[in-house]
């Protein structure tokens, strides 16, 4: 019979009632209030991963999982309530360290392209209603960079959640019309860009003249331009709308952008600045 026994880690799993186990030891990361209570708000029991324990000197160390023992505390209001736990038996202390410190080394994170059409799959609205949309304008959500395909994904999701479905509705008319399915329009600073302008100035932007006047602008100008201009979502807006206003008296005022950052720091999370033109 084979022996597969150095492929799998010596350790059991064990319901462990709060009140019994030992967190913040020097190697771990502090506790983050806002996450715990944004996860407390949205908490999900199918989520929920066991908890990396070392039994050392008959004590419950926590070498991982600070802050699901945390969320399940806030959520059951008791230290009583148990969690599951892979427990390893008398590590060394700088073993458990070790462990915490490399246990994401070769994990390769989801991207959001992935999360996005997991959730597809998944059947949730949101995800659905965007890709219906995206969808109705000839467009597709893709995992790289092509002609009528968006890979900002986590774009449009922050648009429609914070400005809903009729801003990012709007945007993406804006963008099609007027440069047509070119790739560099479709990235995060346009899309951001332009959905910047519609919160701000609404129906004084006409749909023929974004067109007509930006149409002669390549999207990687606007970029070009937004970058030197500003860092972020406003620099690319500002340089839409000095091609908007080209030739023209003014439609648009650019100091009414900076009325709307003054309001996005107040509310954390509006309009959020970026170095890079990808998603």
């Amino acid at each position: 019979m084979d022996d597969f026994s150095e492929f799998v880690p010596n350790v059991y799993f064990e319901q462990i009632p709060i009140k019994n186990l030992v967190s913040n030891q020097e190697y771990q990361r502090n506790l983050s209030i806002r996450h715990i209570q944004r996860t407390v708000a949205h908490f999900d029991l199918n989520q929920v991963n066991p908890v990396k324990v070392s039994r050392r000197n008959g004590l419950n160390y926590v070498i991982n999982g600070q802050h699901t023992i945390e969320i399940i505390r806030a959520v059951s209001k008791s230290n009583e309530t148990p969690v599951w736990c892979m427990v390893y038996d008398d590590l060394e202390y700088t073993v458990e360290a070790d462990i915490f410190a490399n246990q994401q080394k070769y994990v390769k994170p989801l991207a959001s392209y992935e999360i996005f059409m997991a959730n597809i799959e998944a059947g949730n609205d949101d995800q659905l209603t965007i890709k219906s949309l995206v969808e109705s304008y000839g467009l597709k959500l893709a995992s790289g960079r092509i002609l009528c395909g968006i890979c900002a994904v986590s774009c449009l999701e922050q648009i429609y959640k914070k400005s809903g479905y009729h801003t990012l509705d709007r945007t993406l008319r804006l963008i099609v019309s007027t440069w047509e399915g070119d790739p560099m329009s479709l990235s995060a600073s346009i899309i951001r860009g332009v959905s910047l302008l519609v919160d701000v100035f609404g129906e004084s932007i006409k749909d023929d003249a974004f067109r007509e006047r930006l149409g002669t602008t390549s999207a990687i100008e606007i970029i070009r331009n937004g970058k030197s201009r500003r860092p972020g979502t406003i620099g690319y807006a500002e340089a839409m709308i000095i091609a908007y206003n080209k030739n023209h008296k003014g439609n648009l005022q650019i100091w009414k952008l900076d009325g709307r950052m003054r309001f996005s720091k107040e509310i954390p999370g509006i309009i959020e600045a970026e170095t890079s033109i990808d998603d």
